[in-house]
């Protein structure tokens, strides 16, 4: 079996740590290539920027393209009545008289071939809710919106795992919900995870890990076998539509191979959009848009936020990573390596409403919003390890698939660093220069007209947006929607400022080896009705 285990930091050396310098040089380098073939031949320079902006436009107008495409399916989706196709899974018949759709039916057919399937009435859904120091008016809607779905709560294992470093209130609180709801679950159960565990980076890895271990234990005194057992992880502000239990046990009987797939539902940063300050909400939108895109496109999607795998691979590989603060994107790795690339996240049109980052002030929340996607960006570190996993260590990973998902990890990493501020400033940096230079001075005005053609994509972002708004509370005025679409200024200044700077950040701190050890939570206040927040 193949090692799937990050390096402590004392054994990061040789070639792992060349992979760890790699993005950070890699973005670097991007940002000084307009200079240095300035300073070589101003022509090339301008042929370069003007080819990295045209290749930045197509592949938005892609993304552009597939976000409406998969807006589409997710409506559709949503409109099902997945507990009655969920029936027929069961039953291995349709309903007399409904409309399913082909697709349905076909699966139907198929399913018909295939022995001791798992059957729906069989499947055990285990809900683990990763709490630190939440609020119990953040925490509990969470668990009522996973009471409120569309599917029996007696197939439901609750599990509230809290950390022991949150202190006394954490645990009271922890326990009283588990007190309080533990009559409509199957069984709920409150795990404390000790604090200062050997091994451990300070993060939500350790947490669900030591739940989820705990939870194994439970399974074996009830005799109940994992492979029926599908685990959901959920963080504090996770609320899953009512359809998103029926969906994922759907997903999880139709499935020929359920231990070597997880299941990706769509996130959404919708659940206080309208409280969020603008330069939040348009981080949260872009973030909702992009996930959205994602799941039109199996071959790129990773495990992330709130995501499901079966117990039977979890504890096949001991859980998640105890070692890293990206421990949900970090999970694609390693069941990709547990299982010699045998191993796919299937996509689930059903959201997962989170909130966009709000805390009980507006600087706190600036600060609060940079830290999350510095959080975020740290999944670079994860270049070296495939890097070290799939070409230093034997492994029976296809090659060509390795490298095909090496390179876009690396690209994704170092575009989402460099992209930004190049497609912003890289076209006034031939005249720096060379003033007198007829083909310097005309790129800024080729790549503004290039630019403005770009900015429909922006509008088709700003339409989806707007598609996926909750409801506008009642203490707000007609004019919040106005300010919903004026917020869109904000769209460079974030884009650069949170997440071109916040990858920088992060390849920085690789490079130097100055790891980031430590899950900084982000902060997460409730708005009453009078409009006042609190954590």
């Amino acid at each position: 079996m193949t090692d799937i285990e990050i390096p402590y930091e004392k054994d990061r050396h040789g070639h792992y740590r060349f992979f760890e310098i790699l993005p950070g040089v890699l973005s670097y380098s991007l940002l000084l290539l307009p200079f240095v073939l300035s300073l070589i031949n101003v022509t090339l320079a301008a042929i370069f920027v003007l080819a990295y902006m045209l290749i930045y436009v197509v592949r938005g107008f892609g993304v552009a393209f597939r976000g409406v495409q998969a807006f589409h399916v997710l409506g559709q989706q949503r409109k099902l009545d997945w507990p009655e196709l969920l029936d027929n899974l069961q039953t291995g018949k349709l309903t007399p008289g409904h409309k399913t759709p082909r697709w349905h039916s076909e699966r139907l057919h198929r399913l018909h071939d295939q022995p001791n399937r798992l059957m729906p009435k069989d499947i055990i859904h285990a809900v683990i809710i990763a709490t630190y120091n939440e609020s119990r008016e953040v925490l509990e809607p969470t668990i009522q919106s996973v009471v409120d779905s569309l599917y029996d709560m007696k197939q439901v294992i609750l599990v509230l795992a809290y950390e022991e470093r949150g202190g006394e209130r954490v645990e009271e609180q922890s326990l009283s919900l588990v007190e309080d709801y533990k009559d409509k679950f199957l069984d709920a159960m409150a795990i404390k995870h000790p604090k200062d565990m050997p091994g451990e980076v300070i993060g939500k890895g350790g947490n669900v890990t030591y739940a989820g271990r705990q939870l194994q234990k439970y399974l074996e005194s009830k005799n109940i076998d994992p492979r029926r057992v599908i685990v959901t992880t959920l963080d504090s502000d996770n609320r899953p539509d009512k359809q998103y239990l029926p969906a994922l046990s759907y997903v999880y009987a139709a499935c020929e191979d359920p231990v070597h797939v997880s299941v990706q539902p769509i996130t959404i940063y919708s659940n206080n959009i309208w409280d969020a300050p603008a330069p939040m909400r348009v981080i949260a939108t872009g973030n909702s848009f992009y996930n959205i895109v994602l799941s039109l496109r199996p071959h790129l999607l990773r495990n992330f936020s709130a995501h499901a795998q079966s117990m039977a691979a979890l504890i096949d590989m001991d859980f998640w990573s105890v070692r890293t603060i990206v421990e949900d994107g970090h999970q694609f790795w390693r069941s990709y390596f547990r299982y010699d690339g045998n191993y796919r996240v299937l996509p689930l049109y059903v959201p997962i409403y989170q909130d966009a980052v709000l805390t009980d002030n507006y600087r706190k929340t600036l600060k609060a919003q940079f830290v999350q996607l510095r959080r975020w960006t740290y999944g670079a570190s994860d270049i070296a390890y495939v890097a070290d996993k799939g070409f230093f260590k034997s492994n029976k990973v296809p090659r060509l698939d390795l490298i095909g998902k090496w390179l876009r990890l690396t690209e994704g990493h170092v575009s989402w660093a460099a992209a930004p501020i190049l497609v912003l400033f890289a076209g006034y940096i031939p005249a720096l220069f060379h003033p007198q230079s007829f083909a310097a001075n005309e790129l800024p005005l080729i790549l503004s007209r290039i630019q403005r053609f770009a900015m429909l994509g922006v509008v088709i972002l700003i339409f989806v947006a707007f598609k996926t708004l909750p409801p506008k509370p009642a203490r707000y005025k007609r004019r919040r929607s106005f300010w919903m679409v004026l917020q869109w200024i904000y769209l460079p200044v974030t884009t650069i400022g949170y997440n071109s700077f916040a990858a920088f950040y992060s390849q920085t701190r690789l490079m130097f080896r100055k790891y980031m050890d430590k899950f900084d939570v982000t902060e997460k206040a409730v708005v009453d009705e009078s409009g006042k927040a609190s954590s």
